[in-house]
């Protein structure tokens, strides 16, 4: 009897933006992560007796259209890990978009995880995170807890994740700041795509990520929070001055955005420990402290009462219920 697979969400806080090989999910950097344990996704594969995939999500059965990234990725994985089998997918998504966080890391993750199982693939965490990025690109690093490392690579077999402390004893929290719900106006594909073309920066940000990748991973190991929160807020505002010096110019704030990054500036100025960071979307995730998180979460909802505001720490990798 096959086990329920449960994968976390990650926040990337040295982010990647641009994918060199599009269909197989290889970035042009190297990126970092955090893993979080406030929401994940529980997934359970089984085989069954049918000429197609059943994707069921939160309790509903997924129509064709519906469940087509999901069907596509399996027969990515009949084809290349040498079964024919149908199967039933079974997802709980506990990753709400009121939350702020995207699903797919932690759905492909689990997904990944799961069918590695029933499959009795035998595949190793770091054959499971070539896997799950096949799914999406983030689900390599929820295969692990903690920090976590995304080796770009530049094939099939040479991308994916490493952990770089599972288990860190160390003082972070994540607060995440939600300020819309809506679907972006630009795509995180459509937006890579642009800014790798088109702005006249991009060279220099691949130059900043793989210097930056070295020094969080050097504060990571002297657990030097502020180090770390100064290099993932310095490393989010260089991914969207990639955005706004495309052509065209694009950006995924909202005014709330820029209100909330000064919010944590005026707490910073005040001895509060908070650093912002903010990937493809309007929503502000602000690194803190476990002291901290309360005082920045009271702060922010005094001054935007309408945004919601969630506060989460450091989860683990893959677990089998």
């Amino acid at each position: 009897m096959t086990k329920t697979t449960r994968a976390y969400t990650n926040i990337a806080l040295i982010k990647y933006w641009g994918k060199k090989d599009t269909k197989l999910k290889i970035p042009y950097t190297n990126s970092l992560s955090l893993t979080l344990d406030k929401f994940y996704t529980d997934t359970k594969t089984e085989i069954i007796d049918k000429d197609s995939d059943e994707i069921h999500l939160n309790g509903k059965l997924l129509n064709d259209n519906e469940s087509k990234r999901i069907t596509n990725y399996l027969d990515f994985i009949r084809k290349n890990y040498g079964f024919s089998e149908h199967l039933s997918v079974k997802s709980i998504n506990h990753v709400p978009t009121s939350a702020g966080f995207a699903s797919s890391a932690s759905g492909f993750a689990a997904l990944a995880a799961s069918i590695n199982q029933t499959m009795n693939l035998n595949l190793d965490n770091k054959h499971l995170s070539i896997l799950a990025r096949n799914g999406s690109g983030s689900a390599s690093r929820s295969i692990y807890g903690g920090f976590v490392e995304w080796i770009a690579g530049d094939n099939n077999k040479n991308s994916y994740a490493i952990p770089i402390e599972e288990h860190p004893n160390i003082d972070l929290s994540l607060l995440s700041v939600v300020i819309s719900q809506d679907m972006k106006k630009v795509s995180s594909t459509s937006g890579m795509e642009i800014s790798v073309k088109t702005s006249p920066f991009y060279s220099n940000w691949v130059t900043l990520v793989s210097s930056e990748i070295n020094e969080i991973k050097q504060a990571i190991a002297k657990k030097d929070v502020e180090k770390i929160g100064e290099l993932s807020e310095h490393n989010a505002m260089s991914m969207h001055a990639l955005t706004l010096s495309a052509n065209p110019s694009f950006t995924y704030f909202a005014p709330e955005t820029l209100v909330v990054v000064q919010l944590i500036k005026e707490l910073r100025s005040k001895g509060i420990f908070a650093y912002a960071t903010i990937d493809a979307g309007p929503n502000v995730k602000v690194i803190c402290t476990k002291e901290s998180a309360p005082i920045v979460q009271k702060y922010i909802k005094n001054n935007l009462p309408t945004v919601t505001t969630v506060v989460a720490n450091i989860g683990n990798g893959i677990q089998y219920i």
